[in-house]
């Protein structure tokens, strides 16, 4: 299955290429790194990525969206959203790490739907659509064919939450031991939520 990972002008590095180091190692993913017109993507960090149009190439896969400081203007362009909009529905599953689950909410598509953010940007998030059921405090969230996770690192635990869905616990957990990296199994501990350090 194609596993697209949908990259734009400053994205969070991380928020990419952590589930792409997880989900790499699964022989069951093509990765291919898309764009809305193809071409070269540069990262907030500088990273820059040579990425194809997101025409050409399968779109029932799984679509992967990051976050990161170029989602605050790309909530206001109404060509994006429309054709991530129908990018989303017709994928399989589609995952956002971060701010990502801002321009998924602002297609509607999560309108009702649970899901979470980066805590540090969640007032924000909300702005952006009150009518999605935000949630406060967890690592990542599922509702249906929509996965969406907390800040930045998080979604290396989305990742490996969902190769555990498909493939198995121990898939996942063979993962995490390739890439030396410690899990955290439990979607609803978020450490990093506003409120983790109060009793």
């Amino acid at each position: 299955m194609e596993f697209n990972v949908l990259l734009f002008p400053d994205f969070e590095t991380l928020d990419a290429f952590g589930p792409v180091e997880i989900l790499g190692r699964s022989d069951e993913y093509l990765l291919n790194y898309v764009s809305m017109d193809g071409g070269m993507v540069r990262s907030r960090q500088g990273a820059e990525i040579v990425t194809r149009s997101l025409e050409d190439v399968s779109e029932t896969g799984v679509l992967l969206v990051p976050g990161g400081i170029g989602t605050r203007l790309l909530v206001h362009d109404h060509d994006f959203l429309t054709r991530l909009g129908e990018a989303a529905q017709r994928a399989n599953c589609c995952l956002t790490v971060c701010t990502g689950s801002a321009l998924l909410a602002k297609t509607g598509l999560l309108d009702g739907r649970r899901a979470t953010s980066n805590k540090r940007a969640m007032d924000w998030v909300i702005s952006v659509n009150p009518a999605v059921n935000w949630v406060h405090r967890a690592r990542w969230v599922v509702d249906g064919k929509f996965y969406t996770s907390s800040g930045v690192s998080a979604g290396i635990d989305m990742a490996l939450g969902f190769l555990a869905d498909r493939f198995g616990q121990e898939a996942a957990e063979e993962a995490a031991l390739g890439a030396e990296y410690l899990w955290n199994r439990d979607r609803d501990n978020d450490p990093f939520a506003c409120d983790a350090q109060q009793p």
